[in-house]
């Protein structure tokens, strides 16, 4: 596998011989100083470019970069689907080498650029032959840190967590596994990933990022808490989906107090006890039920 050095090397290489490349930056985790490191982080790349129309109608110029397993153009597809999309003016070429190494590539004119060069604080230049970058602060992860919610958008979130739950529930009593897992996914794992963000924030002064997805959840959460937070996740059975719909029941009520506590909010104590009241009634029905109380 190609080291970073000789990755980072390559990449600019390609930019210095090209004129019609005339600046490249970098962002992504590669840029951020409280990551840890490892063979699996992509080399997130931008080059500025005169026109991006000569690279698009050459697709075999990435070849320059390895060996490819695969690639990806979003934009390209965006736009095969029928959704408008400047080519003109940016174009990215997602790429998989077969040593392992990932490019995520972007090639966009110097306008596009000046547009959005400054919205993200994990952006590090790496070479400028016109002085076309503008000047930035050292890369950060700053953009990534947790905001302190505001109380209507931690009501929010208790509000919709202990409604959604009843979807779930609904959806393993009646045994539709893909409902019920959707439901619990899409609708409740969201509000328990932001009061955990929240708890996380409060504990660092709201000056930390837990990771794309909470990927750094575990190291920020004590260990009683992470332990709960890994058995929210279920297996494909609906005996267990229940069991984990009650921790996640469970982990959300410890999370939100201590929040609300924290924050000087007022806790959903009524809704918390009545949807738990339901939850447990349903997961008791019998199926031949014709009402729920």
């Amino acid at each position: 596998m190609r080291t970073e050095k000789e990755m980072l090397d390559l990449i600019l290489d390609v930019a210095k011989n090209d004129e019609r490349i005339r600046a490249v930056y970098m962002n992504g985790s590669r840029t951020n100083p409280n990551v840890p490191k490892d063979i699996f982080q992509d080399f997130d790349i931008v080059y500025v470019v005169k026109e991006t129309e000569p690279f698009i109608h050459n697709a075999p110029w990435i070849s320059v970069f390895g060996e490819l397993l695969m690639v990806q153009e979003p934009e390209k597809m965006d736009k095969e689907i029928g959704e408008t999309v400047d080519l003109s003016q940016n174009y990215g070429y997602l790429m998989l080498f077969s040593d392992g190494n990932r490019i995520d590539l972007h090639i966009q004119t110097k306008d596009y650029m000046l547009r959005t060069y400054k919205g993200d604080s994990l952006t590090m230049p790496l070479l400028d032959k016109d002085d076309c970058l503008p000047p930035i602060p050292n890369a950060s992860d700053k953009d990534y840190w947790i905001t302190m919610p505001i109380e209507a958008e931690y009501f929010s979130a208790c509000n919709d967590f202990w409604w959604c739950t009843q979807n779930v529930a609904k959806g393993i009593w009646r045994e539709e596994l893909p409902y019920a897992k959707e439901m619990f996914e899409a609708a409740i794992r969201p509000r328990i990933n932001q009061l955990v963000s929240w708890w996380i924030g409060i504990q660092h002064d709201f000056q930390i990022s837990p990771g794309k997805m909470g990927k750094y959840f575990e190291n920020y959460l004590p260990k009683p808490y992470w332990d709960m937070y890994r058995s929210t996740y279920a297996n494909g059975e609906y005996e267990e989906t229940w069991e984990a719909l009650f921790v996640a029941c469970e982990l959300f009520r410890l999370i939100a107090i201590e929040v609300s506590e924290s924050l000087s909010f007022k806790y959903l104590y009524e809704e918390d006890r009545n949807m738990t009241r339901y939850l447990k009634r349903v997961r008791e029905l019998p199926k031949e039920a014709v009402d729920i109380f």
